[in-house]
Order: structure tokens, then sequence, then C-alpha cells
């Protein structure tokens, strides 16, 4: 077993956020693809914790529903009525083994860019140093909301205040408590017994629990870190805007240090749990959402969204949006196409401007290139599928499968109406209206016979420029056949 290894992480996910101004939780509000506690919890499991709590209140039900959805073996603790960060943990370690032995972590579920790496580091120093208690700080400019690190002469943290209950002079102070602790479990059960409420929140204060250790002889040690972004707190809005673009910007440094081009960071959103290949060229004003997974050497944007998406090597997508698609190797998307979810494009197939796909499978070097809807459809290898093509899938009651087989060949301005068969090497005749199926190798035309009646502008529409319009151009047709006459 991993020495290193934590006894259990604690993650306090109790409070309202008032200051958010939203019916959504605090911790459930999302950046870079996760929620706040699922960014914490993510941090949590890199240190393989033997248990991981989740500590609730607020919206109770819709909280844990979500770290349950999230990490399945989470535990998820409920904070009682009496308030503060102590008690919070006291919930924690309520749900944990009595016989518990070992180090505890306790985070935060409103610190998203707090990195896993950063956890497994203060383990690695707390059980190095043999301390009872080890506090991750930060040297700021603007300390005010946070507690205070307090240091003895010898430079050894003596505790830490919270900002309320400061002095002038301990305001002062620029070193500030980030909240994340690593504790002695034996330690952290004993003194949290002994906590009180005598303070100006009349509330049960973790940081108590610094002193009160150091009073029984133990070691108390602080974890500096350089990166303060990792000790920023989500408390409003505007926090949660900033932190998202920090976290957006290093996911997108990360990518580019790997082989990626992002033309344009400040304009390009990806995801934490997104892929991409190496080679491949991301262009300004592109979102890569969710799961999406992008392969090698392949060119995205500009103007892209996709969530979900699959994209193959050597593809390119530009003013597009994909959601739930595959998008197969060197295919081609866009411009101002919409590929709704079960959309598979083939390899060397084309999804072209401004067509619409659901539930749709093209096949390889298959073709859907102008103006056209292709709903619950089958297309099979190097079929084309003429400019405003049609599948009319819903009959409005249900929805109607139609395949296409290979190498066939839909003419323009088609409407397809589904449930339909069409062969292998198949023609449908432009302007088709096809509800029937069509055996291999037959050519299907469905469309009235063109008829043209001479007159009748000038009888239905007299008097408007339509009529003069003809009539000029009769006289003109007239005289050049009478010229042509003389000749």
């Amino acid at each position: 077993m991993n020495s290193t290894r934590p006894a259990a992480v604690i993650i306090l996910a109790a409070g309202e956020g008032t200051r958010m101004k939203s019916s959504t939780p605090k911790v459930l509000h999302r950046i870079g693809g996760r929620s706040l506690v699922g960014h914490a919890i993510h941090a949590a499991r890199a240190t393989q914790p033997q248990h991981l709590v989740v500590v609730v209140r607020h919206e109770r039900d819709l909280v844990a529903a979500h770290v349950t959805e999230v990490d399945p073996d989470a535990a998820i603790a409920d904070q009682d009525d009496i308030k503060g960060t102590g008690r919070a943990t006291e919930c924690g370690l309520d749900v944990l083994p009595a016989d518990l032995d070992g180090t505890v972590l306790v985070t935060y579920g409103d610190v998203p860019l707090l990195a896993g790496e950063t956890l497994v580091a203060l383990v690695e120093e707390h059980i190095g140093a043999a301390a009872a208690v080890t506090v991750v700080t930060a040297h700021v400019p603007d300390p005010t909301g946070y507690g205070r690190i307090l240091r003895d002469a010898s430079g050894a943290v003596e505790g830490i205040v919270e900002q309320k209950d400061a002095t002038r002079e301990q305001r002062a102070i620029h070193e500030i408590n980030s909240g994340i602790y690593a504790f002695d479990a034996a330690t952290l059960r004993d003194a949290l017994g002994q906590v009180g409420t005598d303070n100006a929140q009349g509330e049960k204060y973790l940081t108590d629990v610094l002193g009160i250790a150091r009073d029984a002889g133990g070691a108390v040690r602080a974890h500096v870190v350089d990166d303060l972004w990792q000790t920023e707190g989500v408390n409003d809005r505007v926090q949660l805007a900033t932190l998202g673009r920090e976290l957006n910007l290093r996911v997108c440094e990360q990518w580019m240090r790997a082989g990626v081009t992002i033309v344009d960071p400040a304009t390009t959103w990806i995801d934490v749990d997104v892929t991409i290949g190496q080679d491949t060229t991301i262009r300004p004003g592109t979102q890569l959402l969710g799961a999406t997974t992008i392969g090698a050497e392949a060119v995205i944007g500009p103007e892209v969204t996709l969530t979900d998406t699959e994209v193959g090597d050597r593809a390119e997508v530009k003013r597009a949006e994909a959601h739930l698609a595959v998008i197969g190797e060197e295919a081609t998307v866009g411009p101002f196409s919409y590929l709704r979810p079960g959309t598979v494009l083939g390899r060397q197939g084309k999804i072209g401007g401004f067509v619409e796909t659901k539930n749709a499978q093209i096949g390889d070097g298959a073709k859907v290139p102008h103006l056209s809807y292709a709903g619950d459809v089958t297309i099979g290898e190097g079929t084309n599928v003429g400019a405003g093509t049609i599948f009319a899938n819903y009959d409005g009651v249900n929805k109607h499968h139609t395949t296409v087989g290979r190498h066939s060949f839909i003419g323009s301005n088609s409407v397809i109406i589904a449930p339909v068969d069409i062969g292998d090497g198949v023609y449908v005749g432009a302007g088709s209206a096809l509800d029937g199926d069509v055996l291999p190798g037959q050519i299907a035309v469905a469309r009235g016979k063109q008829r043209n009646i001479d007159g009748w502008v000038a009888r239905a529409r007299a008097g408007t420029k339509t009529a003069a319009a003809a009539a000029e151009a009769s006289a003109r047709h007239t005289d050049d056949t009478d010229s042509g006459s003389d000749a």
C-alpha cells in the first residue's frame, strides 16, 4: 500500500452560497465542464484515499445525488444545525470508522483550481514531518476576508485567526489560510471535541484545532503554495467567471505544450475532460465541451461547438455545431451545419453548408453537401445527396427510418418520405417526392409533368409589372422571329 495514502479526505460542501444569488447550490455551478464539487472530488481522488466523504446541507438531496453520480464510492455526511467548518468536519468524521488511523485531509467544494498534485505534496510533507496538523497557506497581496496565519518568534505556525476576530495588527498579515488541511486523525477527533463557539460568528471553527494541537505538543506546519489560484474559492458569479477563465487558459496551455496549435486561446474554450491529438489545429471561436475527443492532424474551427463528440484524424470541421456525434477520419463538416445526437459520418464523408442531421448514419465517402435535412436515415458508402434534399422522417405522430444504399445519387430538391428503402446504385430524379421503395439499379422519378399555359400572365395578372415585362419580352421575341424570316 502507498505509505502516503491518506486515510480519508473530507470535502466540505454544505454552504448555501447566498452571494451566488441562484436557485442552484453553489457547489453545483460549473466551470470547465465540471461542477465545483466535481473538481474537488477529482483532486481528492488523486491522493488515492481509503475513504472520501462529502459533507452536505443546503439543497442536500440535489448535492448528494450529484456527488453520487460523479463518484458512486463517495460517502455522504449531513451537517446539523451547528454552524462552522469545525462542526462540518466532525459530521464528516462521524460517517468514517471510529478506529480510523492515519492522515485526514480536509478540503472545500468551492476551490476548483486546487490540483491533485498539491494535495499529494501536502500529504507527503505532513507525513514526512510527523506533524499533527499541516495547513496549506499562501502569501497574497490583499488578504481581506481570509483567516491569517499566526507564527511565533521562531517562524513556527502558532494558529489561525479569522478576519472578523483579528486585531488590526493581525489583519496586516499577508499569509492566509486556504482552508485546506492535513490532520492526524486522532488529533483531529480529540481537538474537535474541545472546540467551542465563543467567537464573533458563534461558529465551531476548524482553525481552532491548530492551537489545541500545538498546546498538546503536536507539530503544526504550513505547506506554502506559490500558485495563488489554487487557494481561490468561489463566492459569487464574478469569481466563478474569473476562475473559469483562468482554468481555461491552463487547459489551453496544457494542450499547446502537448503539440496542439491553438490560434487564439482567449476565444477557445476547452473542458477539462476533452482530449486532443497531436498536430491538430484549433481556430478561434471554438468550444470543445464535455467528453469530446479530437484525433491527430484535425482542423477545428473557426466558430465550432462540439459537445460529447468524436472527431477522427485529419478531419475538418468549420462553423458548425455537433452534439453526441461521430465525425470520421478525413471527413469534412460545415460551414453552418448542425449535427444532432446519433449522427455518424464515415471516413472521408462530407456534411456541407446549411445541413442538419439527426440519428443519421452516413457511410464512408458519402456526401450531404448543401441545404439538406437528414433525419433517421442510413446513407450508404459513396452516395451523394443533392442540394435541398429533405428526408421527411416525421408523420406527425411517429418517426420513421429511411435507408439509402451504396453509390446512389439523390437528385436536388427531393423529398424522401419515410419509411423508404432505396437500393444500391440507384438514381432519384431531381425534384422527386418519393414515398416508395426503389430497387438496385433503378431510377426513380416522382414529379408531375411540366405544363406551360400560353397567355396566362396577361389574363390573370393584367396591369402588373410582371405582365408588362412579359409583354415586352414577347414583343422582342416576335421582332427577332420576323427579322429572321425576312433574312
